[in-house]
């Protein structure tokens, strides 16, 4: 897994050079009003601005946004969200609430394209959140599934303990457990609650905890099945990595 910063590529020297030298939000910001206004397809000049961030956490308006997660995983829909925000009186309110929410693109661009726009250093980031994040949830929620269905077969509908059954079948122990060992692991506060950026902070972590603890096989076929999860919940975050897999 990588461990680079949010850092410059060629692209992101070449828009720099061609555009303007982009030394915080508001210089990225304007960038993509100007491009936006001067008739780029806000699709294009949002991942452009994508790559041209170089911010991996910030608080705004009382939000803290972590962008890259332990140095290694960008959540690009996450900044996608930020900037989108700034510039939302220029966008489509439909085609902005797809992308957002459901995670599916008005442009039906190629892998390779989404890469250079956004950069090759942030594209390897992407990759690391998909596999650490998208997909670990997507396996989580595919052993539920099986511990449910193998209760009903039992003739047991009890939800009861099915997320415990499950964290303990891939990791090996409860989530309680495991959240606490991640805390103490990282020096954070043993509370009740834990907030969306904590979870998936947690969600990596479970990721590479796995891949320490399991054996190859045992990782592809987990792999496997959690892609398997994505494709039958039409995942269209995952769409495009997925669709590059099968090529």
């Amino acid at each position: 897994m990588s461990n680079q910063g949010l850092t410059e590529t060629s692209r992101e020297r070449q828009l720099h050079s061609s555009h303007l030298t982009c030394d915080g939000a508001a210089e990225v910001i304007r960038y993509l009003k100007q491009a936006i206004i001067g008739g780029k397809h806000w699709y294009i000049a949002l991942l452009e601005a994508v790559g041209l961030w170089t911010i991996t956490r910030e608080t705004h308006k009382g939000r803290v946004y972590c962008y890259l997660i332990t140095g290694e995983a960008f959540d690009w829909l996450l900044l996608a969200e930020r900037l989108c925000e700034a510039v939302d009186n220029l966008l489509s309110d439909a085609e902005k609430v797809t992308l957002l929410f459901y995670g599916k693109p008005p442009l039906d661009l190629t892998t390779g394209k989404f890469k250079e726009l956004i950069g090759t250093s942030k594209y390897r980031q992407y990759l690391n959140y998909f596999y650490g994040v998208i997909v670990e949830e997507a396996l989580i929620v595919a052993v539920q599934e099986e511990v449910r269905k193998e209760r009903r077969t039992l003739g047991s509908n009890k939800e009861q303990d099915i997320d415990n059954e499950a964290y303990r079948r891939i990791y090996g122990a409860i989530k309680a457990v495991l959240l606490k060992h991640f805390r103490r692991e990282k020096g954070y506060h043993q509370l009740r609650s834990i907030s969306l950026t904590e979870l998936k902070e947690f969600t990596y972590w479970l990721f590479k905890y796995r891949l320490e603890q399991c054996d190859k096989a045992r990782v592809a076929s987990d792999t496997k099945k959690a892609l398997e999860q994505l494709n039958k919940l039409k995942v269209s975050s995952g769409k495009l990595i997925i669709a590059e897999l099968k090529v």
